[in-house]
């Protein structure tokens, strides 16, 4: 019998994993919400299966939106194609008109930039987690930009797009901005600049 278990490919079956989705967060009530992102709201579900994930949902005028729409489609583009243990897993989507969201890993501790503004977690994360985060992350880039088939450049690398799951391990997420690497290098550098104010970095531009 089918069920919506988007983790099995072989027991998927995607009209049951959405209802699934709407029951376990009865419809995207507020009471699940647990941030928001660049753009859209970020919920925690329990599915049916014991398995909790992440949801990043547009909001109604987000969708109507191109730039947020194409945000959207980037995400999918990337995360479907990338596979790293240091970046953040889809599991699947929703894109409809009426309802888009993403499906993600869920990751216990949040995102660096909370941790690190809470003086309980901050205080855990000793010198030895700051550095496993900043390993796994440049390990994540240098996927990025060397071992796919065509360079993919993310553009946004800020302390709130890494994700901590429960052990302090550190995932990147968030890939509305990124763009491919095109093979002839030096046509690549643009004025378009597309990142967080702060953590701008000439190397994610080009």
């Amino acid at each position: 019998k089918k069920n919506g278990d988007f983790l099995s490919i072989w027991n998927y079956d995607g009209r049951i994993a959405y209802e699934d989705i709407i029951n376990a967060t009865e419809d995207f009530d507020i009471k699940y919400c647990i941030g928001s992102g660049g753009y859209g709201s970020v919920y925690r579900a329990q599915l049916p299966n014991g398995k909790i994930v992440a949801l990043k949902k547009l909001h109604r005028l987000e969708v109507e939106d191109p730039s947020f729409d194409q945000s959207f489609r980037n995400e999918v583009k990337y995360l479907t194609e990338v596979r790293h243990r240091s970046i953040i897993k889809l599991h699947g989507f929703c894109l409809h008109k009426r309802c888009m969201f993403l499906v993600y890993e869920y990751m216990e501790r949040g995102s660096l930039f909370c941790a690190l503004r809470n003086d309980v977690d901050a205080m855990e994360l000793d010198w030895y987690k700051r550095l496993n985060i900043v390993w796994g992350i440049a390990h994540a880039l240098s996927y990025l930009h060397y071992d796919c088939a065509q360079p993919i450049v993310h553009r946004d690398i800020s302390s709130n797009n890494i994700l901590l799951n429960n052990r302090m391990q550190a995932f990147l997420s968030d890939f509305g901005t990124a763009r491919l690497l095109e093979p002839n290098f030096s046509s690549n550098l643009t004025a378009d600049i597309a990142s967080t104010r702060g953590y701008i970095a000439l190397g994610e531009q080009l």
